[in-house]
């Protein structure tokens, strides 16, 4: 996938970064407003319902454990 954006970064100086790294880049921008959006998510979170470690979890589970990790030394 990254490959086909080899043109793009060459034009236009771009970094490709993976999903768990711009996640985390994002969380690192604001912490208050990452951490006050993922409870929201949490609590509006119906099927199944979850808790906030069961979400992390989740999120380690497809590959997204930095940013889990990250988010959970904030909460």
């Amino acid at each position: 996938m990254i490959k086909k954006f080899n043109k793009a970064k060459k034009t236009f100086g771009l970094k490709v970064v993976s999903a768990d790294d711009f996640l985390s880049d994002i969380i690192d921008l604001d912490h208050e407003v990452a951490v006050k959006a993922f409870k929201e998510m949490v609590l509006n979170k119906k099927n199944p319902e979850m808790n906030e470690f069961e979400v992390l979890q989740s999120l380690r589970r497809i590959g997204l454990k930095q940013t889990a990790d990250y988010l959970h030394v904030l909460l």
